[in-house]
Protein backbone atom coordinates (compact mmCIF):
# COMPACT_ATOMS: atom_id res chain seq x y z
CA UNK A 1 0.00 0.00 0.00
CA UNK A 2 1.23 3.21 -1.47
CA UNK A 3 0.97 6.14 0.87
CA UNK A 4 1.85 10.10 -0.27
CA UNK A 5 4.94 11.88 1.42
CA UNK A 6 5.22 15.30 2.66
CA UNK A 7 6.97 16.12 -0.61
CA UNK A 8 4.30 14.63 -2.50
CA UNK A 9 0.81 16.13 -0.30
CA UNK A 10 2.47 19.82 -0.11
CA UNK A 11 3.78 20.02 -4.02
CA UNK A 12 1.60 17.42 -6.05
CA UNK A 13 3.29 15.53 -8.53
CA UNK A 14 6.70 16.57 -9.07
CA UNK A 15 8.59 16.89 -12.51
CA UNK A 16 12.48 15.80 -13.00
CA UNK A 17 13.51 19.60 -12.59
CA UNK A 18 11.46 19.86 -9.38
CA UNK A 19 13.12 16.17 -8.12
CA UNK A 20 16.21 17.72 -8.95
CA UNK A 21 15.92 20.89 -7.36
CA UNK A 22 14.61 18.71 -4.28
CA UNK A 23 17.86 16.69 -4.55
CA UNK A 24 20.26 19.67 -4.12
CA UNK A 25 17.69 21.42 -1.44
CA UNK A 26 17.81 18.31 0.82
CA UNK A 27 21.62 17.36 0.43
CA UNK A 28 22.28 21.60 1.10
CA UNK A 29 20.43 21.30 4.27
CA UNK A 30 21.91 18.03 5.10
CA UNK A 31 25.36 19.38 4.51
CA UNK A 32 24.59 22.65 6.73
CA UNK A 33 22.92 20.57 9.75
CA UNK A 34 25.89 18.00 9.59
CA UNK A 35 27.84 21.50 10.96
CA UNK A 36 25.56 22.06 13.58
CA UNK A 37 26.84 20.88 17.07
CA UNK A 38 24.83 20.71 20.25
CA UNK A 39 26.53 20.05 23.26
CA UNK A 40 25.13 16.53 24.63
CA UNK A 41 26.73 14.12 27.07
CA UNK A 42 28.49 11.83 27.10
CA UNK A 43 29.53 13.37 23.41
CA UNK A 44 27.89 16.73 21.59
CA UNK A 45 25.15 15.46 18.76
CA UNK A 46 25.43 17.35 15.02
CA UNK A 47 21.97 17.60 13.56
CA UNK A 48 23.26 15.50 10.46
CA UNK A 49 21.36 12.57 11.35
CA UNK A 50 17.74 14.83 11.72
CA UNK A 51 18.44 16.22 9.09
CA UNK A 52 18.87 12.50 6.84
CA UNK A 53 15.25 11.55 8.87
CA UNK A 54 13.57 14.31 7.53
CA UNK A 55 14.80 14.30 3.98
CA UNK A 56 13.63 10.50 3.88
CA UNK A 57 10.53 10.78 5.95
CA UNK A 58 9.63 14.17 3.10
CA UNK A 59 10.93 12.34 0.20
CA UNK A 60 10.23 8.79 -0.29
CA UNK A 61 12.72 5.84 -0.17
CA UNK A 62 14.05 6.50 -3.50
CA UNK A 63 14.52 10.33 -3.65
CA UNK A 64 15.69 10.11 0.06
CA UNK A 65 18.67 7.79 -0.95
CA UNK A 66 19.17 9.51 -4.37
CA UNK A 67 19.52 13.04 -2.25
CA UNK A 68 21.79 10.78 0.32
CA UNK A 69 23.96 9.63 -2.73
CA UNK A 70 24.54 13.08 -3.94
CA UNK A 71 25.08 14.61 -0.58
CA UNK A 72 28.03 11.24 -0.65
CA UNK A 73 29.06 12.58 -4.21
CA UNK A 74 29.12 16.38 -2.98
CA UNK A 75 32.10 15.31 -0.22
CA UNK A 76 33.85 13.24 -2.32
CA UNK A 77 33.58 15.84 -4.58
CA UNK A 78 36.15 17.66 -1.89
CA UNK A 79 33.18 19.76 -0.85
CA UNK A 80 33.37 20.04 2.98
CA UNK A 81 29.68 19.07 3.41
CA UNK A 82 30.18 16.00 6.19
CA UNK A 83 30.23 16.90 9.84
CA UNK A 84 33.26 19.67 11.15
CA UNK A 85 33.68 20.62 7.74
CA UNK A 86 35.29 17.09 6.48
CA UNK A 87 34.85 15.79 2.63
CA UNK A 88 35.85 12.96 1.02
CA UNK A 89 38.85 12.31 2.98
CA UNK A 90 36.45 11.00 5.86
CA UNK A 91 35.85 8.22 3.46
CA UNK A 92 39.22 6.49 4.59
CA UNK A 93 38.29 7.23 8.36
CA UNK A 94 36.43 5.38 11.40
CA UNK A 95 33.30 6.63 10.30
CA UNK A 96 33.03 6.19 6.64
CA UNK A 97 30.66 2.85 7.31
CA UNK A 98 28.49 5.38 8.93
CA UNK A 99 28.59 7.83 5.82
CA UNK A 100 27.08 4.95 3.62
CA UNK A 101 24.54 4.21 6.68
CA UNK A 102 23.26 7.27 6.10
CA UNK A 103 21.50 5.97 2.55
CA UNK A 104 20.27 3.08 4.68
CA UNK A 105 18.13 5.26 7.17
CA UNK A 106 17.03 7.74 4.16
CA UNK A 107 15.69 4.66 2.82
CA UNK A 108 13.78 3.12 5.09
CA UNK A 109 12.41 6.52 6.62
CA UNK A 110 11.13 7.41 3.18
CA UNK A 111 9.67 3.40 2.82
CA UNK A 112 7.91 4.19 6.25
CA UNK A 113 6.08 7.18 4.58
CA UNK A 114 5.72 5.62 1.72
CA UNK A 115 4.02 2.61 3.45
CA UNK A 116 1.47 5.72 5.83
CA UNK A 117 3.53 4.83 8.80
CA UNK A 118 4.99 7.93 9.20
CA UNK A 119 2.33 10.79 9.98
CA UNK A 120 1.50 10.44 13.61
CA UNK A 121 3.68 11.11 16.43
CA UNK A 122 4.08 7.16 17.96
CA UNK A 123 4.41 5.90 14.31
CA UNK A 124 7.17 8.35 13.23
CA UNK A 125 9.24 8.03 15.90
CA UNK A 126 9.12 4.40 16.03
CA UNK A 127 10.09 4.41 12.33
CA UNK A 128 13.09 7.01 13.34
CA UNK A 129 14.07 5.04 15.79
CA UNK A 130 14.47 1.98 13.58
CA UNK A 131 15.94 3.98 10.66
CA UNK A 132 18.23 5.32 12.90
CA UNK A 133 19.41 1.72 14.17
CA UNK A 134 20.52 1.10 10.63
CA UNK A 135 23.67 3.51 10.33
CA UNK A 136 25.03 1.12 12.95
CA UNK A 137 25.21 -2.08 10.31
CA UNK A 138 28.14 -0.39 7.92
CA UNK A 139 28.99 1.96 10.60
CA UNK A 140 30.42 -1.21 12.46
CA UNK A 141 31.16 -3.34 10.32
CA UNK A 142 33.51 -0.82 8.57
CA UNK A 143 36.12 -0.85 11.20
CA UNK A 144 35.64 -3.93 12.15
CA UNK A 145 36.58 -5.96 9.10
CA UNK A 146 36.05 -4.29 6.19
CA UNK A 147 38.45 -1.31 6.20
CA UNK A 148 41.45 -3.15 6.43
CA UNK A 149 40.48 -5.30 3.21
CA UNK A 150 40.78 -1.59 1.70
CA UNK A 151 44.29 -1.44 2.83
CA UNK A 152 43.95 1.40 5.48
CA UNK A 153 45.65 1.13 8.84
CA UNK A 154 44.74 3.16 11.93
CA UNK A 155 44.08 1.88 15.91
CA UNK A 156 40.78 2.00 14.91
CA UNK A 157 40.89 -0.90 12.45
CA UNK A 158 40.01 -4.34 13.25
CA UNK A 159 39.35 -3.46 17.15
CA UNK A 160 36.73 -5.96 18.94
CA UNK A 161 33.00 -5.31 20.13
CA UNK A 162 34.01 -3.59 23.20
CA UNK A 163 35.81 -0.77 21.53
CA UNK A 164 33.18 -0.55 19.11
CA UNK A 165 30.64 0.35 21.51
CA UNK A 166 32.85 2.26 23.42
CA UNK A 167 34.07 4.88 20.62
CA UNK A 168 31.38 4.35 17.80
CA UNK A 169 27.98 3.35 19.21
CA UNK A 170 27.42 3.69 23.39
CA UNK A 171 28.24 7.53 23.19
CA UNK A 172 26.06 8.69 20.48
CA UNK A 173 22.31 6.53 21.12
CA UNK A 174 21.23 9.17 23.27
CA UNK A 175 21.40 11.49 20.96
CA UNK A 176 19.96 9.43 17.90
CA UNK A 177 16.66 8.58 20.54
CA UNK A 178 16.83 12.20 20.88
CA UNK A 179 16.84 13.27 17.42
CA UNK A 180 14.45 10.69 16.17
CA UNK A 181 12.09 12.01 18.55
CA UNK A 182 12.36 15.91 17.60
CA UNK A 183 11.81 14.16 13.68
CA UNK A 184 8.51 12.41 14.80
CA UNK A 185 7.46 15.82 16.29
CA UNK A 186 8.57 18.35 13.04
CA UNK A 187 6.94 15.02 10.55
CA UNK A 188 3.55 14.38 12.76
CA UNK A 189 3.28 18.75 13.11
CA UNK A 190 3.76 18.87 9.02
CA UNK A 191 1.44 16.32 8.61
CA UNK A 192 -1.68 18.09 10.89
CA UNK A 193 -0.56 21.37 9.19
CA UNK A 194 -1.33 19.80 5.92
CA UNK A 195 -4.83 18.42 6.98
CA UNK A 196 -5.89 22.13 7.66
CA UNK A 197 -4.39 23.63 4.70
Amino acid sequence: MSSLTLSQAALGETSLLRKALLVLGGSAFIAVAAQISVPMIPVPMTLQMLAILLVGFAYGSRLGAVTLLAYLGQGLAGLPVFANGMNGVAFAGPTAGFLIGFVLVAFAAGLAAERGLAKGFLGTAVAALVASALVYIPGVIWPMAVASSFGIEGGWVGIGWDKIWAWFMGPFLLGDAVKALIAALIVSGAWKVLRKA
